[in-house]
């Protein structure tokens, strides 16, 4: 029998982190907990306004699905993976919490890591950049400066000074960047600011028109730098849509549903010739210690998520200046600070 616990979470983080569509200071989140034999399974899901995720949506759905779980066995991967997608496939965020939770059970029933039982080398797989929220330019170069060991740093833009951010801080290191616009832009500003954002080393822009602009078609032929989707590829109906419009995709597990729908979205892509990049929202370590189990499965990764926390709520897969260093646990490698939650 599977034991189902479910709970509401507030991650506190560093500094108040802003992009286009807002700012917040504390993120909430929801932990599930799956237990069974004395074992414990670990699964997130931030929750998001814009994709109308709310703690009492999720803990509601999630809950629902307990009857079903209790009764199986988690050495049952895929009868339990088709369970939860069949009860919460549409909602991909509560769908996320239990993939992640099912996964880290089976690897911890298994005795090995999620990356070793698929075959996966840990040392393989790129370095995390670390994002840098909107602020003043001032503020912004502060923030870098906090952090200056880590391998890349990713932009938030989407502003009327965007160039003058980029300009700034660059003063301030010769490390790549990447620039992230969360739909911010227009095309004519997504064209016009390629190439000069190019030239202050930036290597892709991610998601710069809004998520349905029919202007994104134009922006991949003339832009002067690769262009990746975030907002535009949530779930795996998404992938081949971005063909032809994007040269990579962003795939981010509470978005798509998880750890097995984010593994078809790669291999979908690769077989299109989109370049693949995971990313995090900012999460606890429940979370990116599931993500760090794909990494060597990509191009790019921004997983960074708990390192912008001013206190975790677990201990797992470290990244420490864009470095992986994974726990010698089985499963996601993930154990909750304070231990297990009480029924």
């Amino acid at each position: 029998m599977i034991d189902l616990v479910v709970r509401h979470f507030a991650l506190p983080l560093r500094h108040p982190f802003t992009i286009s569509r807002g700012t917040v200071d504390v993120q909430d989140t929801v932990i599930v907990q799956l237990h069974q034999d004395g074992l414990f399974g670990y699964g997130e899901a931030t929750t998001n306004p814009y994709y109308g995720a709310t703690v009492e949506s999720l803990t509601r759905r999630i809950a629902a699905v307990a009857p079903r779980l209790h009764a199986a066995s988690a050495d049952d991967l895929d009868g339990l993976l088709d369970t939860a997608a069949a009860l919460l496939g549409a909602d991909t965020f509560a769908h996320c919490a239990v993939d992640l939770a099912i996964h880290d059970l089976w690897g911890k029933r298994r005795g090995g890591p999620l990356h070793r039982l698929w075959g996966l080398d840990p040392a393989a797989g790129p370095l995390s950049n670390y994002t840098i929220g909107i602020d003043t330019p001032e503020r912004m170069a502060a923030k870098l400066a906090e952090v200056p060991d880590w391998p890349v740093y990713k932009i938030k833009l989407g502003t009327d000074r965007d160039l003058e951010i980029v300009r700034e801080l660059r003063r301030h290191t010769a490390k790549p960047f990447r620039v992230d616009a969360n739909c911010g832009w227009t095309p004519r500003q997504a064209i016009e600011l390629s190439g000069p954002l190019a030239e202050l080393g930036v290597e892709f822009i991610e998601q710069p028109l809004a998520a349905d602009d029919p202007g994104m078609a134009e922006v991949y032929r003339r832009s002067a730098l690769p262009v990746f989707a975030d907002e535009s590829c949530g779930v795996e109906a998404d992938v081949d849509r971005c063909a032809g419009r994007f040269h990579g995709i962003n795939i981010k597990l509470v978005k798509c549903g998880g750890l097995a729908a984010a593994r078809r979205m790669i291999a979908r892509a690769r077989e299109l010739g989109l370049a693949v990049m995971c990313g995090c929202m900012t999460e606890s370590s429940v979370g990116i210690s599931a993500l760090a189990q794909l990494v060597p499965l990509l191009d790019h990764v921004d997983m960074d998520g708990a390192a912008l926390l001013a206190a975790d709520i677990a201990h797992g897969v470290v990244v420490e200046a864009g470095r992986r260093r994974y726990p010698d646990h089985a499963g996601t490698g993930v154990e909750l600070l304070g231990g297990p939650l009480a029924a």
